[in-house]
């Protein structure tokens, strides 16, 4: 089995532990819908959650099987959880919360570094997954910290510079303690970011020049409404603006105003459907122009979970292999902005093939 905790119940995290049980109960050679079947022998039934960290009175000191269907969760219900004997644990507060969202999160207050620590080693976790809201830098540094001072692998899938740190402290530190980290900012299964370099990938395949695009983004979840303020977005622009520039040979657009991407405003009827509005104009032959316009809807949360189950496999083999540091081959593929970004998708998938079969 694979030990996991998870650090923010929110609708990703109530997608990702209903999913674990929907396929569980599909039976063990049940695959569809998954990107990877199996990675190091592992299956997605292997996963299980065993601690769980929140700052919401709703939900801390409930059962995981309760806490992620409590407000402001709205994931649906897609299976009947029995409990798992797994109850959430304050975990603390610092930028975690907007002050926008205080009312709608309801924070205790009451978890700190240390008991973060405590509950991942006594739990025995392998993995702490990262899901915390959106512009919760000090937050995330917190976990990430937990997981050294634990010996607990990390996955961060929030766009916080963690993994790909400009600094180079948190991968120095991952790395001189041997201990596997993954990320930042996970990409959708298929998602805006994916689909966006889709497309910045052919016109460049094809010896077209971008030389505008945009990507705009609306949803109804609590992702969409901590977004409102532009002070939790700072990271969030560069991770998805460098995921898309990277596809491309004139990066310079970005220095130019050229390309604006990230998310536009909260949609409450909308709820986990996400929609993305994509625009890319670009110069072909003979210097004439060339425009895609498309839009993409999806379930924000599965969008999410999907991949994180294969991260959390690919993390648990490096553990296995004594693999430390920064896992860019896996990383490559999965997020938005990692240590290393592959110039496109098919370049990342080959490199995190390489690496699962090594």
């Amino acid at each position: 089995m694979i030990r996991v905790a998870i650090a923010g119940l929110g609708n990703c995290a109530s997608m990702l532990v209903q999913g674990i049980e929907f396929y569980r109960r599909m039976g063990p050679n049940y695959f569809d819908g998954l990107i990877t079947p199996v990675i190091g022998g592992y299956k997605i039934t292997d996963i299980e959650v065993v601690a769980a960290f929140d700052v919401s009175a709703n939900k801390v000191g409930k059962d995981v099987s309760e806490a992620i269907f409590e407000r402001p969760n709205i994931t649906p219900r897609i299976v009947d959880l029995d409990k798992l004997g797994v109850k959430v644990s304050p975990g603390p507060v610092l930028d975690g919360v907007a002050p926008h969202m205080k009312n709608i999160f309801n924070p205790l207050g009451e978890g700190s570094l240390n008991l973060v620590i405590e509950e991942l080693r006594s739990s025995r976790a392998d993995i702490l997954v990262n899901m915390l809201p959106v512009g919760s830098e000090s937050a995330s540094r917190t976990y990430a910290q937990a997981s050294l001072e634990a010996r607990v692998g990390f996955i961060n899938a929030i766009p916080v510079f963690i993994a790909s740190d400009p600094t180079g402290e948190f991968p120095r530190k991952f790395k001189e303690a041997n201990i596997p980290i993954a990320g930042d900012d996970v990409k959708g299964q298929v998602g805006a970011t994916i689909f966006h370099r889709a497309i910045t990938s052919l016109f460049r395949l094809r010896g077209v020049k971008v030389d505008e695009t945009y990507q705009l983004n609306v949803g109804g979840n609590t992702d969409f409404l901590n977004m409102k303020t532009e002070e939790r977005l700072h990271s969030k622009r560069i991770s998805k603006t460098k995921a898309v520039t990277s596809t491309l040979e004139n990066e310079e657009i970005e220095e130019r105003g050229r390309i604006r991407i990230g998310p536009s405003d909260y949609v409450p009827f909308l709820g986990n459907t996400k929609v993305a509005y994509i625009y890319v104009k670009g110069t072909g032959f003979a210097g004439r122009p060339i425009k895609v316009e498309a839009s993409l809807e999806v379930d924000d949360k599965s969008n999410c979970a999907s991949v994180i189950v294969d991260v959390i496999r690919a993390v648990k083999l490096a553990k296995d292999r004594g693999i430390g540091g920064p896992l860019t081959e896996v990383s490559a593929f999965y997020f938005k902005h990692p240590p290393v970004q592959a110039k496109d998708d098919e370049e990342a998938y080959l490199q995190f093939k390489k690496f699962i079969e090594m």
